[in-house]
């Protein structure tokens, strides 16, 4: 008779890793699929040039959730954060802005640029970190459901409704101008230093198609707020070893528990019998029987590909066909012959050892994101970097380095198209390395290898949908109740027996793993498998 599992689970990204081991843990029979030779999706380390380890997508973290952490015994298989220690901005005309963990150093260094803004910035931190504690509930339980009638539901509703209401009204304004200002116009309220704004606007941005101006990317601001380590809040790391060491320790505590963890093991589709998913077959044609199949993959590979249209209801296609991916991101991987040198500091330094914004100003990321609108991509981006091989000498060869760049923007869709992608590749990265060469002058020359992805590349090599890193943006009217459609997120699906449990699902994108644990927990609460 042939094998059934009690859950079979679509993808070894790290929340379908964390669903794994929560299901595991409770004593059910699981299996994870993985279509790639590596586990981790976008969290992943791969050697890609001899000697050198690029966490060749997902490259920090910070909301990863603690108690997850702590559930599965995460440090016990290998996890280890390294904290981040500055936030650096290197200007063109060789000045520089650093911000460290260190809150009189930061001040000193804001003041070079406005007095003002640096007796404001504390009292920012203050007023963002207590919004962060407003809203942190709200990523560690599901999804409040508005128009239930269940008691259980409505006392969810209530105790969030009292959470709510014990912030001071002063907050409360604060708050409802996060969910409706733009990142720019939220932060032009406090300070006035153009210097300061600009990488502090660029948080309201990642992975949404959306520029700094854009209406409701002050909650996004928000959204990258709350960052935790080790129990300090608002902190951001690099996990050692590179980044698919967090999916390698979830992965271990996993099969720990039980679970059987397969890689190239693509999906072709699920399979469906009597309005109920039964099991899924592989792209060799192997059938896979599960009582329960859990998707870690985006809602609309899930339900318009390998489930189909023909299995759902039609107005829930409708509203999936309606969620908005819009990749705008892309990523470009380096390894170096020598330490990148920065014209306005040079030389080994902290601000080295955390992430670097190139961004010199609001008006910079608007044009940025002007060329984006009309389908191009940006020739000056803003970029993110970092170079985790200071503080972790083991993702490179001794005396030489790994530098990530994250880039915004590369729309998914292109004037030429999508397809036309291959072909623009190497000029994007040549726009990338240019950009950061006008603030490393010897970067071109210590270049030994470069990994140039675009949205297109991402969508293809790791099935992340128009290439969006979150399953989905993060824009006010696809999160929370209505993450990936009304009514419809809390995990389950309108196909008996399949559930949800990646980033497009709520509490949403970056390397979190609550949406895989709160959909295990939804699952076994409900005796589902």
């Amino acid at each position: 008779m042939a094998q059934t599992w009690d859950a079979i689970i679509v993808g070894g990204g790290h929340n379908g890793l964390v669903c794994a081991a929560y299901l595991a843990k409770a004593g059910r029979k699981v299996l994870v699929l993985e279509r790639r030779h590596v586990l981790g999706g976008a969290a992943v380390s791969e050697e890609v040039h001899p000697g050198f380890t690029f966490s060749v997508c997902s490259y920090v973290v910070s909301l990863l959730r603690p108690w997850i952490i702590r559930d599965l015994q995460l440090s016990r298989f290998g996890l280890e954060l390294i904290p981040l220690e500055c936030s650096f901005l290197p200007l063109p005309d060789g000045r520089s802005l650093a911000r460290w963990d260190d809150a009189e150093r930061t001040r000193r260094e804001i003041a070079g640029f406005s007095q003002r803004d640096s007796e404001v910035y504390p009292e920012f931190g203050q007023a963002m970190a207590q919004m962060a504690r407003v809203v942190k509930p709200l990523i560690d339980a599901p999804a409040p459901k508005p128009g239930s009638l269940h008691p259980r539901d409505l006392a969810e509703l209530l105790k969030l409704g009292k959470h709510i209401g014990g912030v001071s009204a002063e907050h409360r304004l604060l708050l409802s101008k996060m969910m409706t200002m733009s990142a720019a116009d939220f932060l032009d309220e406090w300070f006035e230093s153009d210097v300061l704004k600009a990488p502090m606007s660029v948080s309201g941005i990642i992975g949404t198609f959306q520029g700094v101006r854009s209406p409701g990317t002050a909650y996004v601001l928000l959204h990258h707020y709350m960052g935790e380590i080790d129990g300090a809040f608002r902190s951001w790391g690099f996990s050692k070893g590179g980044t698919g060491q967090i999916s390698n320790a979830i992965a271990a505590a996993a099969r720990h528990y039980g679970a059987e963890i397969r890689t190239e093991a693509a999906i072709d589709h699920v399979m469906v019998s009597g309005g109920r998913a039964t099991g899924v077959v592989l792209e060799d044609g192997t059938e896979l029987r599960a009582k329960t199949v859990v998707s870690s993959v985006d809602p609309n590979r899930t339900f318009l590909k390998m489930v189909g249209k023909q299995h759902l209801p039609d107005d829930f296609v409708t509203q999936i066909g309606r969620y908005k991916l819009r990749g705008s991101s892309g990523k470009v991987n380096l390894a170096v012959d020598r330490l990148p040198s920065f014209s306005s500091r040079p030389g080994l330094g902290g601000h080295l050892r955390g992430d670097i914004a190139i961004c010199p100003s609001v008006e910079y990321l608007e044009r940025a994101y002007d060329q984006a609108k009309y389908g191009e991509f940006s020739s000056r981006p803003y970029l993110n970097v970092v170079v985790p091989s200071v503080v972790d000498p083991s993702v490179a060869p001794p005396g030489q380095h790994v530098i990530s760049c994250f880039v915004q923007y590369a729309p998914y869709n292109l004037k030429t198209g999508p397809e036309s992608w291959p072909e623009h590749r190497e000029a994007f990265g040549d726009a990338v390395v240019d950009t950061l060469a006008e603030y490393v002058p010897d970067l071109k020359e210590s270049i030994l290898h470069r990994q140039v992805l675009t949205p297109w590349d991402l969508e293809q090599e790791f099935g992340l949908t128009e290439g969006n890193i979150f399953h989905g943006e993060l824009s006010l009217e696809q999160l929370a109740f209505q993450r990936p459609a009304p009514g419809w997120a809390h995990y389950k699906t309108p196909l008996n027996a399949l559930w949800m449990c990646g980033s497009g699902t709520h509490p949403g994108g970056g390397i979190m793993g609550a949406c895989g644990a709160l959909a295990a927990r939804a699952m076994l609460t409900g005796r589902h498998v």
